[in-house]
């Protein structure tokens, strides 16, 4: 989806009958009988269902590769193979291909990637939760998510190499196609490892030490005050990130004793007396509404937030129930999600030209 934001022509290849598991994955639906879910990550893709076990379905499929820049797929192992579509195969055939694969735990594992395992096995449940509480994971499949930015990230580097190796090509006399070896065009991604690289911050601090991350709820292992607090009306949060923010936001709460302690004049020295810093804030700020300690806040230039519910954080963004939260310049919202083989017919008869033929009519 990312890709097609960014203006990619994308056809999504499914199963027939079923289509896309997510399809399923409802109640809600539309009133189209489309799912919420498959709907949130589908947009500007046409649609198409082929068997693999059909030869004529094998023959679209392996035409399609060979006219496309890009594969994207997440079979398990030997899966396209057997059928004579593998990714070694494919990029032997086709000197321009990039092909890329996403994985739950690598190109090697047989294990289906789903992102509640994903968090429970990459240290994110561990981390995520009240710090008394039990492991918790993150509100949204926040593995998968990276995964696809990942795979995006990765697509986009080949793609850019490709076209560095062709220009490179030409200047010496060639041909303009470029000479990428197949295994830079072979990308892989899992989700696995996404979501472990995304410990960042959490896992340096368990190499550097050597001990166990912990749970610490809506406070930060690193930063004090960074947490949430509550005013008379509703909760908040303060993100103080260096020592000039803590001075201004002690004094914009109307806690000078904190602003003039020297012993709290550094993050480290904030650590050390979390619960008196903490504690101070929290029995202050119950006094008034959120709105009046955020305006201070952010007077003060101290970064600052109210927690806002779902609908009310997509009231200050242009969103979709068809087509999602619209993507970030440049990209743009051109065809809505595809009906499981809208685009069968077109793509069979046109190939690639389907978007000509079909694109028009998918919003």
């Amino acid at each position: 989806m990312i890709l097609g934001d960014l203006g990619a022509d994308v056809l999504k290849v499914e199963r027939p009958g079923a289509g896309d598991d997510t399809r399923s994955w409802g109640p809600p639906f539309d009133d189209r009988g489309e799912s919420a879910y498959y709907l949130s990550a589908n947009r500007n893709k046409l649609g198409v269902a082929a068997d693999l076990g059909l030869p004529a379905d094998r023959a679209l499929l392996e035409r399609l590769i060979g006219e496309a820049d890009v594969v994207l797929e997440n079979f398990r192992p030997g899966t396209l193979e057997k059928r004579g579509l593998g990714a070694d195969a494919m990029l032997a055939r086709h000197p321009r291909l990039v092909w890329c694969t996403i994985t739950g735990f690598g190109l090697e594992s047989p294990r289906p990637g789903y992102d509640f395992v994903v968090q429970a096995e990459s240290g994110w449940m561990a981390i995520t939760g009240e710090a008394a509480g039990g492991p918790m994971k993150v509100g949204v499949a926040l593995a998968d998510v990276l995964a696809g930015k990942d795979a995006a990230i990765a697509i986009l580097g080949a793609l850019a190499a490709r076209g560095l190796a062709a220009s490179r090509a030409v200047g010496v006399g060639g041909s303009g196609l470029g000479a990428m070896p197949a295994a830079h065009r072979r990308l892989s991604v899992s989700l696995a490892h996404s979501a472990t690289a995304a410990l960042v911050n959490v896992a340096q601090n368990a190499l550097v030490t050597g001990q166990e991350a912990r749970r610490w709820g809506n406070a930060h292992p690193n930063l004090v005050p960074y947490e949430l607090f509550e005013a008379s009306d509703r909760p908040f949060v303060i993100a103080v990130g260096n020592d000039q923010q803590f001075a201004a936001c002690a004094r914009a709460l109307g806690l000078d004793t904190l602003a003039q302690d020297p012993a709290l004049a550094t993050n480290a020295g904030r650590l050390a007396a979390r619960a008196r810093v903490v504690n101070a804030i929290a029995v202050h700020v119950r006094g008034a509404p959120a709105a009046h300690w955020i305006a201070r806040l952010e007077d003060a230039g101290v970064p600052c937030g109210v927690v806002k519910p779902v609908l009310e954080a997509l009231r200050a963004v242009d969103a979709s129930a068809l087509t999602g939260v619209a993507p970030q310049r440049p990209g743009r919202v051109r065809h809505a999600p595809p009906r499981l083989d809208e685009h069968g017919a077109a793509v069979r008869a046109h190939g690639w030209g389907a978007f000509g033929a079909a694109g028009a009519s998918s919003g």
